[in-house]
């Protein structure tokens, strides 16, 4: 796992307020980057609800409390890749423009988009109007880890 550089700007005092700290960047379950970037789009690579190595919420999704709050970590989750690639500096963020969040659930699970909330959310509480974004919300049958969700996130950054 990749530490987190030391954050700053105005995300990161609202991020203290909430009482909420970063964890280190997941290392990849893959082949991958946690992040790329071309001029100013920024895409994180999707963060499933683990922290500091431990995946916290398991199998499928059955209340949206749980969800909400598996999504919140995954939310965390990108912060953390998103202060790496930003060298901390989170008032480089211009919009959130979009999030994908998938959530392991039972066919027929009618509140896949209500336990995302728990991601989508937290970005519009760190970076006001600019955290509001476009987003897919898609029940699926399995995840990496056994994980109950996983969130990705495309960002327009400076």
């Amino acid at each position: 796992m990749t530490q987190v550089p030391t954050l700053r700007g105005e995300p990161a005092r609202r991020l203290d307020a909430l009482g909420l700290t970063l964890p280190r960047v997941p290392e990849p379950r893959g082949a991958f980057l946690p992040f790329s970037r071309i001029g100013p789009t920024l895409w994180l690579a999707g963060q499933i609800c683990e922290w500091e190595g431990e995946v916290r919420f398991t199998g499928p999704v059955t209340d949206i409390a749980t969800g909400r709050e598996a999504a919140r970590i995954c939310a965390l989750n990108l912060l953390a890749s998103l202060s790496l690639a930003l060298d901390g500096d989170l008032d480089r963020v211009v919009r959130c423009h979009r999030l994908g969040g998938f959530v392991q659930v039972e066919p027929g699970w009618p509140d896949v988009p209500k336990a995302v909330n728990g991601a989508s959310e937290l970005m519009a509480e760190l970076f006001g109007e600019a955290g509001r974004h476009a987003r897919t919300a898609i029940g699926v049958a399995s995840l990496p880890a056994n994980a109950s969700v996983e969130v990705d996130g495309i960002f327009e950054v400076r």
